[in-house]
Order: structure tokens, then C-alpha cells, then sequence
């Protein structure tokens, strides 16, 4: 690892100063789970790192009846998973923040940090996309906030700009008793990166599907939600959904698995999602 500058902001602006100081030449660091490692190996070498686990205002998790849930960005994995509203309201992304890496990892790591890595095998981000989650910006001209499927641009790639940080995310409050569930495949049963990953569910008559590690972004399977709103479900229908898989993704072959088998596995989340879905009514 190559020597670098540590910066402890206390304030927002101040972070968002550094930023736009420095330019690419400085990282964001909050869990680190991931920077320290890329840094470890050499791909990320940025000059300086800015720690933002200082900054008061983001380490909070806030319920209101009317708005929904806000989730700080330096709120850990493990505070989420032990927090009454997520258990109680949002069980969809409890169920994938469970699964996320080990416990050790759990600790440090952050749902922001997660999504900002913006790798489409992000464990949180189908959870996030069927949920209608809202990413909230600070940046050298205020505030601002996009929903989460206009957030990914790109592998690793997001929507923000110079001196631009994320402060939390939201889901608003009718995303509450979301029926369905968080499925991944992966080479090992548990502390292991999803090969394929997928949340199906349905919100009053909604149904939504989201898919990860089938794009370069996390991606909503919209043609499959238009096919099903209006059905009953039932084997047939399941089986005429599951169909529209290899239409509505684009996987590629890696290190992890080929083209074929994350389509095959694609299809089996989906009906393995809609099958518990169909359970559940």
C-alpha cells in the first residue's frame, strides 16, 4: 500500500472541500471494507482518503409514520440489522443485509458504502431499487436527491459529481410490509460475493423485480413487472414469467461464472422469488 494523506472532516463542507481540492486523486472512506483492500492490491491509489465516520449528522437511523425510513451513511450493516424499524418495516432489506459478507464485515461495512461501490453484485442494491429507495446528495451546490435507479450509471460508476457526498437513503413509507424476498447464488453458502443475486416481491398490486450481477448496473426487470401486473399467479403464469429472464438482462462471462449460468440462475430467482411470493397471499 502506497503512503497517502488521511483527512478527518467534522463537518460536511469541510468534506466536500477536500473533494473538490483534490479531484480523482482522493477516496471517500467509510467502512473501508472495500478501499482498503483495492488499496492493499494496488487498484485504487488515491493520495489522500477522506474518513467521513466523524460527521455527526450521518451516523443516524430516523423512522417517521408519513416519510419512511433515513439511513445515515455511516450507519454500519450490523446497526441495520439490529434497528426495530428496519426489522419491523422493511424485512426485504434486512433479509439481504443478513447475508452481506461475515459478521466482521457486517460491523464495519455500510448500505452508502455498498451502493456507492456501485458494483452490480451489491448485496443491498435489489432491496433498494424494489423498495423505491431515494439516494440524499450534499455537494458544493446543497442538497439534492435521486432515486436509486437513476444513482448507478455504470460498473462502479454513480451519478455524483465534484465534492459530491451521500448523506443516507430513504424508502418512503408505503414500501412498508413489501411481501417477497431476497434470494443470491454464490460459490459458497455463506461470506461470499453473489454470483447472481434478485428481490421479487410486490407492494399492493405492484409487483417488482430487480436482478444484480446481470448488467453493469443493478437492474428493475420492468417487462417482467408489466407481464405479471394484472395476473393471478399461479405455475402457468410463474412459468411464462420466468421466459422474459434472457430478454431483460445482459450478463456477461467472468471470473465468477459464465453468460449461460447466470441467465440459468436468473431464472431460477425469479421463480424461486415468485413461488415464495405466491406463498405468502
Amino acid at each position: 500500500m502506497k503512503e497517502f494523506k488521511y483527512l478527518r472532516p467534522i463537518t460536511l463542507e469541510e468534506a466536500s472541500h477536500y473533494l473538490v481540492k483534490l479531484g480523482d486523486r482522493v477516496h471517500i472512506l467509510n467502512g473501508g471494507t472495500d478501499l482498503v483492500v483495492r488499496m492493499r492490491n494496488r487498484i485504487t491509489v488515491p493520495v489522500a482518503v477522506v474518513d467521513i465516520k466523524h460527521i455527526e449528522e450521518l451516523n443516524k437511523i430516523s423512522f417517521d409514520e408519513e416519510k419512511g425510513i433515513f439511513i445515515g451513511a455511516t450507519v454500519s450493516i450490523s446497526e441495520m440489522c439490529q434497528n426495530d424499524h428496519v426489522i419491523e418495516k422493511y424485512p426485504l432489506l434486512l433479509e439481504a443485509c443478513s447475508l452481506l459478507g461475515s459478521v466482521q464485515i457486517r460491523n464495519r461495512a455500510t448500505c452508502v458504502g455498498n451502493i456507492c461501490n456501485a458494483s452490480p453484485l451489491a448485496d443491498t442494491s435489489t432491496p433498494l431499487l424494489v423498495l423505491g429507495a431515494k439516494v440524499h446528495i450534499y455537494g458544493p451546490n446543497g442538497d439534492r436527491e435521486v432515486a436509486i435507479d437513476e444513482f448507478f450509471i455504470g460498473v462502479r460508476k454513480t451519478c455524483l459529481e465534484l465534492g459530491e457526498i451521500v448523506k443516507g437513503i430513504s424508502i418512503p413509507s408505503e414500501s412498508q410490509g413489501f411481501k417477497g424476498a431476497f434470494h443470491k447464488i454464490s460459490r459458497r453458502r455463506e461470506v461470499d460475493l453473489s454470483t447472481v443475486c434478485a428481490s421479487v416481491g410486490k407492494i399492493q398490486d405492484d409487483y417488482r423485480i430487480a436482478f444484480g450481477a446481470v448488467a453493469p448496473t443493478p437492474i428493475r426487470a420492468k417487462n417482467i413487472e408489466a407481464f405479471l401486473q394484472g395476473k393471478t399467479l399461479g405455475e402457468d403464469v410463474i412459468k411464462e414469467a420466468v421466459g422474459l429472464v434472457e430478454k431483460e438482462i445482459s450478463p456477461i462471462d467472468d471470473i465468477r461464472a459464465s453468460k449461460e449460468y447466470r441467465i440459468d440462475m436468473s431464472q431460477v430467482l425469479l421463480e424461486r422469488g415468485l413461488k415464495a411470493l405466491l406463498n405468502k397471499e
